[in-house]
């Protein structure tokens, strides 16, 4: 029972985390109602979808679940309404809101990351290590990746600070913690803390994993 409803405290948590940070995009991209409303639903649940469509739930529960998708627009829907309302503040502090981003971005990681795992738990396939693991990793940044699709923007995770490797370790702590040892109460906090740790570290300090550097303009002209 104290379980479930854990998954069902974190899966809120994430949901409205995910909601806000697409939203938030979507708004600086210059979207509009119907175009946020999407990215912050997208955003919300699109992790979620990815991951049980490789665990083979199909259709993804979401469509069973609309309470979350219910969530997911309500909380887009109220970003959009208070942007627009403060509009000329709104334009006047993008700094505090990429950084208030960053902040729900990191949250909504951690908490997708976990769910990710344990759900995989619950469909019997936790002996399956890299599987389980997928899923979270799927659940976390699943739905940014489309939301950067849909913004015509590079996938945040393949290009700046840190991401995807705070859902690795903290999907990984969750696994070895909650699925192996038992402690779940436990393993929620250490993979919250992995990831939010890890992830705003990177995003303040501007870590980054090595890249080649290429001049674009004599790569293009051979």
């Amino acid at each position: 029972m104290i379980n479930n409803l854990l998954l069902a405290a974190m899966e809120w948590i994430g949901t409205i985390a995910f909601a806000v940070s697409g939203s938030l995009v979507a708004i600086s991209c210059g979207l509009d109602l119907f175009g946020v409303l999407t990215v912050g639903c997208i955003t919300a649940t699109g992790g979620g979808m990815l991951r049980d469509i490789i665990l083979g739930n199909i259709p993804p529960s979401i469509f069973s679940n609309t309470h979350i998708l219910l969530v997911a627009l309500l909380t887009s829907l109220l970003v959009f309404i208070i942007a627009y309302v403060n509009a000329k503040r709104f334009n006047g502090l993008r700094e505090k809101i990429d950084t208030i981003n960053i902040l729900f971005d990191a949250i909504g990681l951690a908490v997708f990351s976990l769910t990710g795992v344990e759900i995989a738990h619950g469909m019997g396939v936790s002996s399956d290590v890299v599987l389980s693991i997928t899923a979270g990793v799927l659940s976390g940044v699943g739905g940014g990746v489309l939301r950067d699709v849909l913004v015509n923007e590079k996938p945040y995770i393949l290009i700046k600070h840190i991401y995807a490797i705070a859902s690795v370790f903290g999907s990984s702590a969750y696994y070895v913690l909650s699925v192996c040892w038992g402690y779940k109460i436990f393993g929620t906090i250490i993979c919250v803390f992995f990831v939010l740790f890890i992830r705003l570290m990177a995003a303040k300090y501007h870590w980054r994993l090595p890249k080649i550097k290429l001049d674009r303009e004599e790569t293009v002209s051979k």
